[in-house]
């Protein structure tokens, strides 16, 4: 069974939050949440600081949207070892967790998309992470190659486009 950390942004795409995006990209994040549930397995964190951040952005208890219904989903299946992953994420002072990676093409990663990556390197498997609008990942995608951590952008041309408008690269 494949195991998934999902980025919030994959959440509200899904549910038709982020207005910038093509719809080839919001039916690639429906899709991906859809193969989670379906057949999948979803990697959190223990702590429920990924979880936490799925709520805050949702309305899981009307389950409506395709977003809505997977994180309503993981709350069903909190404790079911056979659909979600949790790990232990450990505090440190410089890195923010202690499994994410020390790298110096990694100091300026967005310290609160720190938890996805912390979740991954912690997991035994470093499940894949979905991503779906980030431009930013781009440029860490790499570095975080290097430590065994996989991006899956689920909506490269959109990415691409932000990435260039962004930075102009």
């Amino acid at each position: 069974m494949r195991v998934t950390v999902v980025d919030t942004n994959v959440v509200l795409v899904a549910n038709g939050q982020h207005a910038d995006v093509s719809p080839e990209c919001v039916k690639n994040c429906v899709l991906a949440l859809q193969e989670i549930m379906r057949s999948g397995k979803l990697a959190l964190d223990d702590g429920f600081l990924i979880l936490r951040e799925y709520q805050n952005k949702t309305l899981p208890n009307q389950g409506k949207r395709p977003g809505d219904a997977f994180v309503k989903w993981a709350l069903n299946n909190l404790c079911n070892a056979k659909r979600v992953d949790k790990v232990t994420l450990l505090e440190h002072d410089e890195r923010g967790f202690e499994s994410f990676p020390k790298d110096t093409d990694l100091v300026n990663f967005d310290a609160p998309d720190r938890k996805f990556v912390a979740v991954s390197g912690a997991h035994l498997e470093k499940p894949s992470i979905a991503q779906a609008t980030d431009s930013k990942w781009l440029n860490w995608d790499a570095a975080l190659k290097r430590h065994g951590i996989e991006v899956s952008f689920l909506c490269k041309a959109d990415i691409q486009r932000f990435h260039e408008s962004k930075f102009g690269e």
